[in-house]
């Protein structure tokens, strides 16, 4: 199954369905069709569940999670008022299969042993689940990996945010104000991305460092309500919520671009938007739609709030995206090895095997390393072969 209802290229869903792989996914999956894909993917035989899972925003095994709380009792989340669009189909989802099958969720937990997640943000949901005592399995937390966070999140949002941006739009982005919202890795890489095309970048954050790394970077650190009316293209990248709000959306430029290279599509009020009485919708092409407001300004939506580097265009390259499956493959192989051992947890993977992924993929771009004498390593107090650095290292 896929993670975004864009992300999925339909000709590679097609190879590897060919190789006898089953597959779930396809390209523009309305969110029930999405939630389907993500329930039937967890369908074995006899009634189980997968022993593994390679997780990526978390939406699998929060599927799972809020299944098996239902399952005890525990209805607070399938009757809340309120949330998402997205929120009320899960809802929906998890209240049928209640209904057909009342031990559904219990009997998929019963052969799992753990779940490697991908992104910040589907780790900031195991870490919140840890410590509301609800976290059913061992989990690796591969997005604080080195080699995930620092290439991924940095180097890959770096060139395929301005591939999306560019490939929808085709907007001239040299003279442009753009607004990055947060200066977390991926907003880093994106904020140079689009100052490295000319744009005259804007950083908003929370995070008094990361402000002041961005000011020393020559950024301009500011709100985002001091940006309206002069920002032309608006990118959030923090894995919050209500980051543009509607009333935002109302004050800026006319025909501003408004992206989403965060997460979920909550970061920007989607759902107000697409409600809003007097504001009308004109898809424009494929994952480009223009929203006029009564006021006759309009702004332009790329990939409907989603991950726009995904829905616009193919996502990071493949070599960046070899670092995170490397670090995938070794966190799938470690929870199987160690699978009665493994308390539950959220865990990382250590520095050592951190720094085996960077290894594999020198040789690829001419790099040569450097060897230590026993000598110099012995006054450093690291092994000849590594790792190098503390587990507290930052890079």
């Amino acid at each position: 199954a896929s993670s975004n209802i864009f992300s999925t290229q339909d000709h590679a869903a097609a190879a590897i369905a060919a190789a006898g792989v089953p597959v779930f996914a396809w390209k523009g999956e309305p969110l029930e069709e999405y939630w389907w894909c993500t329930d039937q993917a967890l369908s074995f035989p006899g009634g189980l569940g997968p022993q593994l899972v390679v997780d990526d925003g978390g939406d699998v095994t929060l599927l799972i999670h809020k299944g098996y709380d239902l399952e005890n009792g525990d209805r607070s989340f399938v009757d809340s008022e309120g949330g998402s669009e997205e929120e009320r189909v899960i809802k929906a989802l998890l209240k049928k299969v209640l209904a057909q099958s009342p031990n559904r969720w219990h009997d998929v937990a019963k052969e799992w042993r753990g779940v490697s997640e991908e992104t910040t943000t589907g780790v900031h949901r195991l870490y919140k689940m840890m410590e509301q005592g609800k976290l059913l399995v061992p989990a690796i937390n591969v997005n604080d990996s080195v080699t995930k966070s620092k290439f991924d999140n940095l180097y890959g949002c770096r060139e395929s945010l301005a591939d999306g941006i560019k490939r929808a739009t085709d907007v001239m982005v040299a003279g442009k104000v753009a607004v990055i919202c947060g200066y977390g890795d991926v907003g880093k890489g994106s904020a140079h991305s689009l100052r490295g095309m000319g744009a005259r970048v804007i950083v908003t954050e929370i995070d008094p460092i990361n402000a002041l790394q961005a000011a020393m970077e020559g950024f301009e650190v500011t709100t985002i309500e001091e940006t309206l009316g002069r920002g032309d293209i608006y990118v959030t990248c923090t894995g919050n919520v209500d980051i543009i709000t509607f009333e935002h959306m109302e004050q800026m430029k006319d025909q501003a671009i408004v992206c989403n290279i965060g997460h979920f599509d909550n970061e920007i009020q989607m759902d107000r938007l697409n409600g809003a009485a007097g504001v009308t919708k004109l898809n424009i092409k494929p994952q480009v739609d223009k929203y006029t407001f009564p006021s006759g300004s309009s702004i332009f939506v790329l990939a409907e709030g989603r991950l726009v580097n995904l829905g616009c265009a193919t996502g990071h390259p493949s070599f960046v995206m070899s670092n995170s499956f490397s670090n995938q493959t070794l966190a799938q192989l470690d929870l199987w090895k160690n699978k009665d051992t493994y308390a539950v947890g959220v865990y990382v993977l250590s520095k050592k095997l951190d720094e085996e992924v960077a290894r594999l993929h020198l040789e690829k771009i001419g790099v040569k390393l450097t060897t230590l004498s026993q000598k110099q390593a012995d006054y450093i107090g690291v092994p000849v072969e590594g790792p190098f650095k503390a587990e507290h290292y930052r890079y």
